[in-house]
């Protein structure tokens, strides 16, 4: 059985920004000697999560995660405050059950206070957030915001002064303790700890394509199922300031001027990148079902077999979108070659890891470095994978050193999700 599945892809891009640093400029990597343009790897995921189209994970129509600091603020308080409970005891409550999930660090507890300071001094609620970005399904969601429902419904009549709005802000200092004691005895009996133990799974698509990491007893940490490595350029960087200006049309065209209304400059960078991405089969199985990996192989892995295919269709056409309306960093890759097998994943950077030359074909003279880097690996290690592959170009030199012939990507994207199934 196929545990992993490892795809290489090279795209290349003329005149881009795809991803910038803290200052606009083109992330960098040095590698062998001279300085890359680079693509981090969480651009990249980012392009394929929410990616609405053909062959998109959205068309899965699996439930997917929610990723943010305001989770609890957006998708607990504001519905059941629309749907008619008191928001004060509504954010109270659900402050409980937030608590109770993620944890509540050191640095947690200095914002609560920070907070509940500037409500005070503002008269003004402050919305409630986490500390840092969470990852939650949207199954575990509505779960949390009906445990916070029920709450709430069942209480009603010992807190009856929440819902008098006149009455909520002193009613909460005044009770908070006893709110307190009644969602500790509603939410942390044994029975409650047993049904909250279905939130250990990963139940977005997000969290188990991707992962979590939260620091909570409850919430357990998901690993990542997909890991992807940064792109990087397989020659040294090429970039150049660009210098533009914006017109002010109005003063061009009644006051005469030819000055413009906005002088400044950019980075574009173009590049032939190399990108790896690997699957980890038996954990991504688990995470989209809820089987314990080492029962992987007796689980259903056709939504498994479904991601992956789509994987590769994303990852060959689907590139970051920064500087949209000035650059259409549009590409599609010249070349997907995927392997499959037992043997421990390794990135194959290293083919490039003296710059590739610049003389003659770039994209045939980066052929051949992967295809001599290939043999020269299975001759010290052997072969230990099965390999498919897709390309434009002369990609000659690539069949023979991985014995097999090019073809179209709907082939290899059908190829890959035959390994999964078995």
């Amino acid at each position: 059985m196929t545990r992993f599945i490892q795809i290489h892809a090279l795209t290349s891009y003329p005149g881009a920004l795809l991803n910038r640093d803290d200052a606009g400029f083109a992330k960098r990597l040095p590698f062998g000697g001279v300085t890359r343009t680079r693509v981090s790897s969480q651009c990249l995921k980012r392009h394929w999560r929410v990616f609405k189209g053909k062959h998109s994970l959205g068309e899965l129509e699996r439930p997917s995660s929610v990723r943010s600091r305001l989770t609890f603020e957006h998708h607990i308080i504001e519905p059941l405050v629309a749907a008619g409970m008191p928001i004060a005891l509504t954010t109270v409550v659900t402050e409980y059950v937030m608590k109770l999930v993620l944890g509540e660090s050191a640095a947690k507890k200095r914002e609560q206070a920070q907070k509940e300071d500037d409500e005070e001094k503002s008269a003004q609620r402050v919305p409630l957030k986490t500390s840092q970005i969470t990852v939650i399904g949207q199954p575990e969601v509505a779960y949390l915001r009906s445990l916070v429902e029920d709450f709430l419904g069942e209480h009603k009549e010992v807190f009856e002064a929440f819902w008098d709005s006149d009455e909520a802000a002193l009613a909460e200092k005044k009770t908070k303790g006893e709110i307190d004691k009644a969602c500790k005895a509603a939410f942390q009996n044994k029975a409650m700890k047993k049904n909250i133990q279905g939130l250990k799974l990963a139940l977005g698509l997000d969290a188990a394509l991707f992962g979590r990491m939260v620091t909570s007893d409850i919430l357990a940490r998901g690993d990542a199922a997909v890991h992807v490595a940064h792109a990087l350029t397989v020659h040294a960087e090429h970039s150049e300031s660009d210098y533009f200006s914006a017109v002010d049309e109005i003063l061009a065209n009644e006051g005469g001027e030819l000055g413009s209304g906005h002088i400044n400059s950019t980075e574009l960078t173009s590049g032939l990148f190399y990108l790896y991405v690997v699957l980890d089969v038996p954990l991504l199985v688990s995470n989209l079902t809820g089987c314990d990996v080492s029962q992987w192989q007796e689980a259903d892995r056709s939504l498994a077999a479904d991601v992956a295919s789509r994987l590769v269709r994303l990852i060959a056409t689907v590139s970051p979108g920064a500087k949209l309306g000035s650059t259409a960093p549009h590409s599609y890759a010249s070349c997907v070659m995927v392997e499959a097998g037992d043997a421990q994943p390794r990135t194959l950077a290293n083919a490039f890891f003296k710059p590739v030359s610049e003389r003659g074909d770039m994209l045939e003279n980066t052929y051949r470095a992967l295809a001599d880097h290939l043999e020269d690996f299975h001759g010290m290690y052997g072969k230990e994978t099965e390999a498919c592959l897709s390309a434009r170009g002369p990609f000659g030199s690539l069949e023979s050193a991985l014995g097999v012939e090019a073809q179209g990507l709907n082939e290899t994207a059908q190829w890959v999700a035959q390994q999964i199934e078995g």
